[in-house]
């Protein structure tokens, strides 16, 4: 079986043959770890990729979005970045007043995307194809606004808020119409909601200003027959049978944060796990034997004849021996399709 048909068979909970997996290798890792990033590659193939983004028109940003200094987004967001390898951080507002609102204007370039290069490489692969992109409503506010502004614009819920974020949704849904008009399998949204062990605002203030653009955005790609994979750090366990009802696909969350057993008993076979291995403790910390053990729990509490991937994140202090013992683990599993006696 192709990697798309297994991905399709895991969204569907159709007993998919094996677990499929994907490995988020971040260019931290590439710059100190080249030769394991190359062996883990060989060793353990992606079945989902993302699409080329190629445009018709330049996005006119500045610099490298990984390298030390300063990035300029398509949106004209200014990042610092004190380390290479990783995404830097705003820390001067696009918008500084809302007086700059009447200036601004979202980029309509990126929706000059080549889909013709989109479609040619979803014709050769087949693996399951996200969206090159994605969309983050919560997140291009920060971006545009600043963190610690956002959180008061949100609090004090002026009208130019509204008018900022309709501006930031509308292009989004052009954007989504794009690029569901082309041969990918799924579009990809990405908005961080947790903390530790709360989100960052009250769900009830999320279901009535951010929900009803994600419904918006799957609804879009539903009618086109995609499927919709989300990425939300920290502690997002009160919002996750929203994302449920709206008809996410796929979810990409810090599991171990909000409790793997918990979340099986409330959420297994309902959305597809879309990993992740601890990163905070584990990925950096933990022995082989407790990357087992959280695989095991993984594997144990959220599949229901599909309903899981296997994912992790190569990232600032993993170590590169840990993320070869997740794969491994999930490969022991795919071949035993059960758990190994005395591992639990």
């Amino acid at each position: 079986m192709d990697s798309r048909k297994l991905v399709r068979k895991t969204l569907s909970f159709d007993s998919p043959e094996v677990i499929p997996r994907q490995i988020w290798i971040l260019p931290w890792a590439e710059e100190r770890y080249p030769d394991e990033v190359q062996r883990l590659r060989s060793a353990f193939p992606d079945d989902i990729v993302k699409a080329p983004l190629v445009y018709r028109e330049p996005l006119r940003t500045k610099g490298d979005r990984y390298a030390l200094g300063t990035y300029v987004d398509e949106w004209g967001c200014i990042f610092t970045n004190n380390h290479s390898g990783i995404i830097g951080v705003v820390k001067e507002p696009r918008i500084s007043t809302w007086d700059d609102l009447e200036s601004f204007k979202p980029p309509e370039s990126i929706l000059s995307l080549d889909r013709d290069v989109v479609n040619a490489f979803c014709r050769e692969s087949d693996c399951f194809v996200l969206a090159g992109t994605l969309q983050r409503p919560f997140e291009r506010l920060q971006f545009l606004r600043t963190m610690k502004q956002a959180f008061i614009d949100l609090a004090e819920q002026l009208p130019e808020l509204f008018e900022l974020l309709s501006r930031i949704h509308q292009l989004y849904l052009k954007e989504i119409e794009i690029w569901v008009s082309t041969d990918i399998d799924a579009i990809f949204i990405m908005d961080d909601w947790g903390t530790q062990d709360k989100m960052m605002i009250s769900p009830a203030l999320w279901r009535r200003i951010f929900k009803p653009m994600y419904k918006e955005y799957v609804d879009v790609a539903h009618k086109y027959g995609k499927y919709v994979f989300m990425h939300s750090d920290g502690y997002i366990t009160n919002i996750i049978p929203d994302l449920i009802e709206i008809g996410i696909d796929a979810l990409n969350s810090q599991v171990f944060c909000m409790g793997v057993k918990d979340l099986g008993e409330r959420f297994r076979g309902k959305i597809t796990f879309w990993g992740e291995v601890d990163r905070q403790h584990l990925l950096p910390y933990g022995s082989r034997e407790e990357i087992q053990r959280a695989v095991y729990e993984l594997w144990r509490n959220l599949y229901a004849d599909g309903g899981i991937i296997a994912q992790c994140e190569f990232g600032p202090g993993a170590k590169p021996e840990n993320i070869f013992s997740v794969f491994e683990t999930w490969q022991s599993l795919n071949e035993n399709r059960r758990i190994p006696k005395g591992k639990t």
